[in-house]
Formats: structure tokens, C-alpha cells, sequence
């Protein structure tokens, strides 16, 4: 009886996998060709494409730290403009290619991280998050002080990445970014690293008790989401060709936490599938509602309270019910079936 319900259970766990690799192939598959169904074939909509992109790539990376070790990076916004103004000064400044640049910013943004979760992450909760965004306001504020360099609320312009002012070049190339972004990330989940985050995220005491170092596993996690956040801040330094310390904002940290929690902490895949519709109609709220500046901030806010009441799993969550509902509805008398078998 129990090697017949472990072998149901393992196979399963294989065909629910499989769904699972299946249903994001299709939805790769309907992003690569969204930008050729009206009205996506207009330049000002595909412009929205890339936003959703990007929104969904930085959503992946957030939720890397929330979802997993239970760490709300609030200067996640800080990350991505450092990365944003590493690149554009070793464009501007040294004549460094922008594919360089991107690389030197993520690499920065990692090391920044490292220093900052080696001084915070020994706290937990709330003071950890914190601190984490006292850091996000002094990269600000670093960013804002020294105009001589960054040309403060002038602006720094910056050369673009692609030679081209056609949007459909940069659709695909953010696309890969979020692509890479997921599957590495989602690489060290199902690796020993990941089993670590989840124990940690969980139950701190009893991470410790396993003989778990805390600090060690949250700094790798804490590093590896900044990087990320720096290499995205690249590519939106480049495509936009003009950067401000408005990227910055905490603001925008909020945006990105509302699709992670709203797609499903703990998912990854969540946020990034969440990301397009729901960044697509925030585009179209901020068109529709001009003469409002920050609506588009209570629309998260309203989206995010109403998942918190009676979703608090997200998107991916629902998608787990559906999928347990659809299995015992497949298959309500497996266990008496088993137990004959058995000759129970």
C-alpha cells in the first residue's frame, strides 16, 4: 500500500512538473509572437511590451528575495538605478561598450549587495527591510549630490544599446533577459541552496537547528537578486538613453513588490506571467488618467489588498488550487483502487 502511494505520488510529481515546463513553454511561445497581433504591431504598444518585460524580469528577481527568504528588499529600485548609472557612466565618461557596461553594473550591484546584506541580514523582518531601504535612499541620495557626474535631476544621457529606433529589437532582447533571469534563478531553487532559502524563510530557529548557517545563505540570495536588479538597470539605461535618480524610487520598488505578491510569492513564474497584463494596463491607465499622476499606484495598491484578503497565494497560488481540484476530480477513487489491488 505505502510503495503503491509513494509511486503515485513520484509520478504525480513528474506529470504536474511537466504541466508545469508546458504551460510556460506556450506562454514564451504567446510573448514571442504578441508583438505581431494588433495592436501590439504599433510602436507605441510595443513600447508597453518591453515595460511589461522588464517589469516581469525585475518582479522574478524581487520575488528571488521575498518569496523564498522572506526578505522585503525595499531599495530594490536603488539596485537597478545603480546598475543603470554604472553602465551609462562607462559609456559617457570611458567610451566602455553598453554589453560591457551592463555586465560591470551587475557585477557592482552585487557587491553592494554583498555589503549591504552582510551588515542587515543578520536582522530579520521588518528591520532588515528597513535597512535595506535606508541603503536604496542613500544610493539616492548619492546619485542626486554628485551632479558633476551623474548630472543629477538634469539627466545623464546615454548611448542606446541597439542601433535602431524600432522597438521590436529590444522586445526580444528583454525578453531573453527575463528568460535567463527565471531560469538561472529558478536553477538555484531546485538546487541545495534553494532547499536552504526555503528552510530559512520558514522557520529561522529550526534552519539553525539543521545545521544551516542563516547569514551565509542570506547574503547569497540577498547578492544574487541585486545583481540581477543591476543588469536589468542596464538595459533600461540604454534603451531609454536618459537617466534621472527617479529611478530610484522606492516607488518603483513598490510596483515590482505589488507583481511579485500579486503573481505569488514563492513562484517566481508568478510575477513574471502577472507582469504583462497587469503592467499593460497600467500603460493604458497612465494614457487614459494623465491629468492623474500616481494612479496607477492605487491600482496596484487596490489589486494588492484585494489578493492579500481572498488570494493570499497570488496567481500562482489559484493555479495550484485549480491544479488540486482537477486531481481529485480525475481521480476520486484512486486510494479504494490501490487498497484492491493491495488486496486490502
Amino acid at each position: 500500500m505505502s510503495a503503491v502511494s509513494s509511486g503515485s505520488a513520484t509520478l504525480a510529481d513528474v506529470i504536474r512538473t511537466h504541466r508545469r515546463r508546458i504551460g510556460l513553454l506556450a506562454i514564451l511561445g504567446v510573448a514571442l509572437v504578441l508583438p505581431f497581433i494588433p495592436p501590439f504591431t504599433g510602436e507605441d504598444y510595443r513600447r508597453w511590451l518591453i515595460v511589461a518585460a522588464f517589469m516581469a524580469a525585475q518582479a522574478v528577481a524581487f520575488d528571488f528575495t521575498a518569496g523564498y527568504i522572506n526578505i522585503v528588499n525595499f531599495g530594490f529600485a536603488a539596485f537597478v538605478g545603480l546598475g543603470a548609472y554604472t553602465s551609462g557612466i562607462l559609456a559617457v565618461d570611458f567610451g566602455i561598450s553598453p554589453w560591457i557596461g551592463m555586465v560591470v553594473g551587475a557585477s557592482l550591484a552585487g557587491l553592494v549587495g554583498l555589503v549591504t546584506g552582510a551588515l542587515t541580514l543578520r536582522l530579520r523582518g521588518i528591520y532588515a527591510a528597513v535597512m535595506a531601504w535606508f541603503v536604496g535612499l542613500a544610493l539616492m541620495g548619492l546619485v542626486r549630490n554628485v551632479p558633476e557626474v551623474t548630472r543629477g535631476s538634469l539627466g545623464l544621457s546615454v548611448p542606446l544599446l541597439l542601433d535602431t529606433s524600432e522597438n521590436l529589437p529590444y522586445y526580444y532582447l528583454i525578453l531573453a533577459m527575463l528568460v535567463v533571469t527565471f531560469v538561472v534563478l529558478a536553477w538555484v531553487i531546485r538546487s541545495r541552496y534553494g532547499l536552504a532559502f526555503r528552510a530559512i524563510g520558514q522557520n529561522l530557529a529550526s534552519a539553525k537547528a539543521s545545521g544551516i548557517n542563516p547569514t551565509r545563505y542570506l547574503v547569497i540570495n540577498f547578492v544574487l537578486s541585486c545583481a540581477f536588479a543591476g543588469w536589468l538597470g542596464g538595459f533600461y539605461a540604454h534603451f531609454y538613453g536618459i537617466l534621472t535618480p527617479d529611478i530610484m524610487l522606492t516607488s518603483h520598488t513598490v510596483e515590482v513588490l505589488a507583481i511579485a505578491y500579486i503573481g505569488g510569492r514563492g513562484s517566481l513564474w508568478g510575477a513574471a506571467v502577472v507582469a504583462f497584463p497587469l503592467s499593460i494596463g497600467v500603460e493604458w491607465v497612465k494614457v487614459q488618467f494623465s491629468t492623474l499622476p500616481g494612479v496607477h499606484l492605487v491600482l496596484y495598491g487596490v489589486l494588492l489588498i484585494l489578493v492579500m484578503i481572498y488570494r493570499p497565494g497570488g496567481v500562482a497560488g489559484l493555479a495550484r488550487s485549480l491544479d488540486e481540484w482537477w486531481k481529485r476530480r480525475r481521480l476520486p477513487d484512486r486510494p479504494s483502487e490501490a487498497t484492491a489491488d493491495t488486496g486490502g
